[in-house]
């Protein structure tokens, strides 16, 4: 599924238009982004819990020559963790 049928879907189910729910969207998603900036966590209940975890420097390999060895700097990356009602509404199907 790609972000326009997303916010099809959202739209559809939302009752708002597709500009509305387009607008939404980008909110959500900038609203999450702004807070992992942050450092912080945000969480909702049964879906899940986005937030950020610190990588360590590691040595990694280059794959157009594999054995040149090449320094992958530490970083901080986004994580997102599904809740419990997440997890058996998507294995129930």
């Amino acid at each position: 599924m790609t972000k326009q049928e997303f916010v099809g879907q959202v739209a559809q189910k939302s009752g708002l238009s597709q500009r509305e729910a387009a607008k939404a969207v980008d909110a959500f998603i900038d609203s999450i982004t702004d807070v992992l900036k942050q450092g912080d966590s945000l969480s909702f209940t049964g879906f899940g819990k986005f937030s950020t975890a610190q990588r360590a420097a590691r040595e990694g390999v280059n794959p157009r020559n594999p054995g040149q060895k090449v320094q992958i700097p530490a970083a901080r990356v986004p994580k997102f963790s599904a809740g419990s009602a997440l997890k058996s509404a998507v294995k129930g199907g």
